[in-house]
């Protein structure tokens, strides 16, 4: 195994997703023209599949480190951080990202940006406090073979993506709740109709189990890559226990953006193991430990 193991499987499901997308976007768009007998609808539909397609690439990175406060920090504001990052990277094989800090108390971390060269890697001020050089290597060696296998570009559209069609969803529910257009009469309308509100609905649920689906398969492969670039399995092993031990709330954090980080920012959220963004933790440091 190495640190681009799933590279180029990334880049084509990055690539697949916005493409269903756009599709998914422009068929929402076409029944409920149809439906309203109105084809500026479907033309809005377009526009807006391409341009939010075209920002959630270009931009996406931007937006996530704008909804955390993350803050852009120099080698002078954090000497030993910036020292740690740039051995992992010469390691690595890879060049060294920009790095910013986080004001949460919660010890976390994640990975954003479209590709190596525009990578970045965020961490929480919380980490710095509570986790020790070996555990802190540990979480940046994860975030770093997020950015090798190119996770974080599929992971950072996916927050774009998934913000924009639970917006999209709640719009067009609200109007056709008020009954804006001139809808179709007759049977065939009731049907558009009925499949309108359908996808209305379930979209949001199916973009979450796409999201849920990405984020844990990589997580696995981020844990293994990161513990064979330092080659000491036991400091994110500990690094983990630390961070899932610490029920801190991360005010930043939300349904959307959970996804991105190394260990869930949801502490304390009571749901069912289907819609947990990360696989067990337990067994995240089980699989570390037996790598020793």
């Amino acid at each position: 195994m190495t640190l681009y193991t799933q590279a180029d499987s990334n880049i084509r499901k990055t690539w697949i997703l916005i493409f269903i997308f756009v599709i998914f976007i422009i068929g929402l768009g076409w029944i409920f023209s149809y439906q309203f007998d109105d084809p500026a609808i479907l033309i809005l539909a377009v526009i807006f599949a391409f341009f939010q397609s075209f920002i959630s690439y270009w931009f996406s990175d931007k937006i996530i480190l704008s909804l955390t406060k993350a803050q852009l920090i120099k080698k002078d504001d954090n000497p030993e951080l910036y020292r740690i990052v740039e051995n992992l990277c010469i390691t690595a094989g890879l060049p060294v990202p920009k790095i910013y800090i986080t004001p949460e108390v919660q010890p976390n971390a994640f990975a954003t940006g479209r590709d190596k060269d525009h990578a970045v890697i965020a961490v929480t001020q919380g980490l710095l406090q509570k986790l020790d050089k070996t555990e802190l290597e540990g979480v940046v060696s994860h975030e770093l073979a997020h950015i090798g296998n190119k996770d974080m570009l599929l992971m950072t559209i996916v927050v774009v993506l998934v913000g924009f069609i639970a917006i999209l969803s709640n719009w067009l529910l609200r109007f056709m709740r008020f009954g804006g257009g001139n809808r179709k009469s007759g049977r065939g309308g009731g049907v558009f109709l009925i499949i309108g509100l359908i996808l209305a609905i379930l979209s949001p649920l199916v973009v979450k189990l796409i999201q849920l689906a990405i984020s844990r398969k990589r997580e696995f492969l981020a844990d293994a890559s990161g513990a064979l670039l330092t080659r000491y399995p036991k400091g994110l092993a500990n690094a983990l226990e630390k961070i899932s031990a610490d029920k801190t709330p991360l005010q930043t954090a939300s349904d959307v953006t959970a996804h991105l980080y190394i260990s869930s920012p949801l502490k304390g959220n009571k749901i069912s193991g289907l819609f947990l963004t990360h696989p067990p933790i337990e067994e995240r440091i089980k699989i570390l430990r037996e790598m020793q």
